[in-house]
């Protein structure tokens, strides 16, 4: 039964971040659409509201909630009568309620730009995708490694990876800029 759900857990832990990744990518687009002028963007914004409600409540909302059923019965089934769990899973557990926060921020974004309220820009919601990408990497560290010294570097990982992508979303708007 455990590996059962163990699989479901993964597949939509999976599309859960897909949602999540490409959910910032259309709030980007959002943004850049509501900068245009004129007919062009009544209709660019049409068509990615439209694309972030399918997204967010189609995709995204099902698979945080089915990620969060699935986590919670393999979490029972692994556990079992142990009353203290490894610290690995602790350090994951704490990635994973900061995960459910972002999530939680992003569906504030998405209320925001449904209701056509831009408060950040394209460059702003660029940095902002990127969080997902530091959730993703520091819980499957955490999930693969199980080691404490692992979890060390995996979090030196992490600010160093941070570092990295915010160099090359500066690099980024730079060439855009020169466009």
């Amino acid at each position: 039964m455990y590996l059962y759900v163990k699989a479901l857990h993964i597949i939509f832990v999976v599309t859960w971040f897909a949602g999540m990744f490409y959910i910032v990518r259309l709030f980007i687009y959002g943004a850049e659409a509501n900068e245009e002028e004129g007919e062009k963007r009544s209709i660019l914004l049409e068509q990615m509201l439209l694309m972030q409600r399918r997204l967010w409540y189609g995709i995204t909302w099902p698979s945080a909630v089915l990620t969060l059923i699935f986590g919670s019965w393999m979490y029972l089934l692994f556990m079992g009568n142990a009353h203290i769990p490894p610290m690995w899973l602790i350090w994951k557990l704490g990635f994973v309620v900061l995960l459910y926060l972002y999530h939680y921020l992003c569906h504030r974004i998405f209320k925001q730009q449904q209701a056509q309220v831009f408060k950040y820009s394209s460059q702003q919601l660029r940095i902002w995708n990127e969080v997902a990408t530091i959730f993703l990497v520091a819980i499957v560290f955490l999930v693969v490694l199980k080691q404490a010294m692992s979890m060390l570097y995996g979090l030196i990982g992490i600010v160093v990876l941070t570092i990295v992508i915010l160099v090359f979303i500066s690099i980024y708007k730079k060439i855009r800029n020169n466009k």
